[in-house]
């Protein structure tokens, strides 16, 4: 009986699953293959912050080091008596983010215990060289703009280029 079937055209039961088992398994290759060159047409993209940025007016800084930019953009905003500097926050011994112990008055390497001073300069640990500068200046409004495109190295004598600080005066 069931041959009488077959041959008048119709589909038997397990004739019909099997059907639309391979239909299944043929949209959901298919569909996979389409996710997956839409995918190639869009790659990864890695947004990073912006190496140019303002951080306020001069007079909002304290003497001491300012955190506050650190975990955003990278920079710690740095005053002493007479300037205002931006250093990178990157150990340059193999670039790990150093901490600031404001008790201790010194930045620390939690990787590999460099340790540098407020000033930048390296004096414990392996880290080979000073923190490097990014270049700052007050912009046309009286804020500060800093500008982490341009690194300046203290073994290089470039600290003192007048773009690696602004002058302070209360």
């Amino acid at each position: 009986m069931a041959d009488e079937k077959k041959e008048a055209g119709g589909v038997d039961r397990r004739g019909a699953l099997t059907l639309a088992l391979g239909w299944a398994g043929f949209t959901a290759a298919a569909g996979a293959m389409g996710g997956a060159v839409v995918r190639f047409m869009f790659p990864n993209v890695t947004f990073e912050p912006p190496q140019q940025f303002k951080v306020g007016f001069p007079s909002a800084f304290a003497v001491g080091v300012s955190e506050k930019y650190k975990s955003e953009f990278g920079v710690w905003i740095c005053r002493n008596e007479e300037q205002i500097y931006a250093l990178i926050s990157v150990c340059t011994h193999l670039g790990c983010t150093p901490n600031w112990l404001a008790g201790e008055n010194k930045f620390k390497c939690p990787c590999h215990g460099s340790g540098f001073y407020s000033t930048g300069i390296n004096f414990e640990g392996p880290a080979p060289r000073p923190l490097e500068r990014a270049a700052i200046k007050i912009d046309d409004d009286g804020q500060l703009l800093v500008d982490k495109n341009r690194k300046f190295l203290y073994e290089s004598a470039q600290w003192d280029d007048p773009a690696s600080f602004v002058v302070f005066k209360a």
